[in-house]
């Protein structure tokens, strides 16, 4: 049987010689495969977020697939984040603010265990409450939904796109500071397909987040979505505007470098994780991202985690494992250059 077993394979490789080739290798990664044993007998090192423990560093970044599957998609996610050890925001919690019934969609607390859960919201929907003096609103979608902070959603871009998009009557930074003026609760910051500037940056990073999230170039581009949705001449004239942005890469150098910056100016951002997220097609590309920033860091993906979980659970479960897979084989033998 072995011996069969062996032949089969030896077949296979003859067979297989000459579609196995390639010319191009990956130059971000010293390939070291001399220290260590196999993959499966690899741990990932735990990190932390909002006091909870994330087992492998991935976050599920938010995202949403229509209000009709909205619950399905929360819940299905929420079960791979708690058999995985990994972290989860909600898309955007506007229809529990609107409409209180919304909430079972969001309501995900007792599948999710004790992995953490952010609720998230707009620049304009915090912006319309601090216009009439609700902030206590913010407290109580928090609380309804049992979760352990708020991403704030920047993105004024898509919605300058969006034939019906909102309009800011402030600037940003000056919303995300007046909700940490009153948050007892952790904050997350983060784009949604552009990215931020190092201005952007270096605004952010001074501030106590708990995390920002770089929502970088080179994802789903809802600048680029919102645009299709347009009918009338601004859709070819404004197209040019949909590449405006900054990759993940870009947003790695401007982050290490404010990083050294304040660094030899005495000081260290309160930032306690930053999340690489936007155009991680993979967890090379994760890794890469993790192992280049000078700060506590995970990777985020969403569109990935949708398309699974559209398909159920056990789909959604393989994703994952492939991708702890991925990380374990990648602490083994890469290093990133």
């Amino acid at each position: 049987m072995a011996a069969n077993h062996l032949n089969k394979r030896k077949a296979d490789h003859i067979e297989l010689t000459f579609r196995s080739q390639l010319s191009e290798g990956d130059s971000r990664f010293y390939y070291e495969p001399l220290f260590a044993a196999s993959p499966d007998h690899q741990t990932l090192k735990e990190t932390s977020l909002a006091g909870r423990i994330l087992r492998a560093p991935i976050w599920i970044s938010s995202m949403t697939g229509g209000a009709e599957l909205a619950g399905e998609i929360n819940k299905n996610l929420a079960r791979a984040a708690q058999k995985y050890g990994l972290g989860m925001g909600l898309g955007s919690c506007r229809p529990v603010l609107e409409q209180k019934e919304s909430a079972s969609d969001f309501k995900v607390r007792n599948i999710i265990g004790d992995q953490p859960l952010f609720a998230n919201l707009g620049i304009a929907q915090l912006q319309e409450l601090k216009k009439a003096n609700e902030a206590h609103k913010i407290k109580e979608l928090i609380h309804s939904l049992d979760a352990d902070g708020l991403i704030i959603h920047v993105n004024p871009l898509q919605e300058w796109f969006q034939p019906e998009g909102d309009k800011y009557s402030e600037a940003p930074i000056d919303t995300v500071k007046w909700v940490l003026d009153f948050a007892q609760f952790p904050v997350m910051v983060k784009e949604v397909g552009q990215g931020f500037g190092p201005k952007s940056l270096k605004a952010l990073l001074e501030l106590p987040l708990e995390a920002l999230d770089f929502g970088s170039f080179g994802g789903t581009n809802f600048s680029l979505l919102e645009n299709h949705r347009r009918s009338d001449l601004r859709a070819e004239e404004w197209k040019c505007a949909t590449h405006v942005g900054h990759t993940s890469v870009d947003m790695i150098e401007s982050v290490n470098e404010i990083l050294l910056q304040m660094t030899e100016a005495g000081k260290t951002s309160p930032v306690k994780t930053i999340i690489a997220s936007g155009g991680i097609k993979n967890f090379l590309d994760g890794y890469y991202a993790i192992g280049k920033l000078k700060h506590a860091a995970i990777y985020a993906q969403a569109s990935p985690f949708l398309k699974y979980a559209l398909q159920g659970q056990e789909p959604l479960d393989q994703f994952i494992e492939s991708q702890i897979e991925g990380l374990k084989m990648a602490q083994s033998y890469l290093t990133v250059k």
